[in-house]
């Protein structure tokens, strides 16, 4: 099996936040996210840096006798302590991300997902396995409406943005990796055993718009264009969509194994 990548910068300018990689018991991509005006007064590392620290953690853990929770933890401990005597790691606007890992054991593929990414594994005879956590979609999604209506960089949007952060790693809320390693308790996490594992993929929310948010193909769908066409092409697809919605674009990463 070979392994491809593709990722892109939603923001120009601006440093992709995305992290992925892979090993060859598993593959890692880790959504960073933050963003809010005066965050460099909190973190002067930014949310680029702990995206790429949390997800070598994570991939250089990834080995076959241990929890996915178990190697999340630690790897959200090791960053955080990294910085820990140089900013506010437990400020609301700190930086934090959505983490999606899978593991190849065997016969069997193990997932976790934590915030809005997307871990997905194609088995031969049946439907994919596709795991995320909406509850930070779900969650957002209010806010969101109200933002529309809000001149962005002024003093209501501040507070939008806040009060949507203030559900972060809370209970009813939401969950991100950021400063505490006790949030892996509410991953979503799981195992399939497969005769054959056709195609797997790990995806940044902002690849898997093609999906969940424009409706331009189903899980299936998106797997046979893994296979046949690659990441690169999902990704294109992603940004052809959002320039005909009008929709503002976001890092989009994908990484897969086929």
């Amino acid at each position: 099996m070979r392994v491809a990548m593709a990722t892109d910068a939603g923001h120009p300018g601006r440093a992709n936040e995305d992290f992925a990689g892979a090993v060859p018991c598993g593959m890692v991509l880790v959504d960073g996210a933050g963003g809010i005006a005066g965050a460099h007064e909190v973190c002067h590392h930014g949310i680029a840096w702990y995206a790429t620290r949390l997800g070598g953690a994570l991939l250089g853990a990834l080995s076959p006798d241990r929890r996915l929770r178990d190697v999340l933890a630690e790897g959200i401990g090791r960053v955080t302590d990294a910085h820990r005597d140089t900013c506010d790691v437990t400020h609301p606007i700190s930086p934090f991300a959505a983490v999606a890992m899978l593991r190849f054991s065997g016969g069997a593929v193990e997932h976790l997902v934590l915030g809005d990414a997307v871990a997905i594994v194609g088995r031969a005879g049946g439907e994919p396995l596709v795991a995320h956590d909406p509850r930070e979609v779900v969650i957002a999604q209010s806010v969101e409406e109200r933002l529309k209506d809000v001149p962005e960089g002024g003093d209501e949007y501040r507070r939008l943005l806040m009060e949507l952060r203030s559900r972060r790693n809370s209970p009813g809320g939401f969950w991100v990796a950021k400063d505490d390693p006790a949030v892996v308790d509410e991953a979503v996490t799981g195992e399939c055993r497969v005769d054959e594992v056709r195609t797997a993929a790990l995806l940044s929310n902002g690849a898997s718009r093609l999906v969940d948010t424009f409706g331009l193909t189903g899980w299936p769908g998106l797997l046979r264009l893994l296979e046949t066409d690659g990441p690169a092409e999902v990704v294109r697809r992603v940004r052809e969509a959002e320039a005909r919605e009008g929709v503002a674009t976001d890092d989009a990463t994908i990484v897969c194994r086929t």
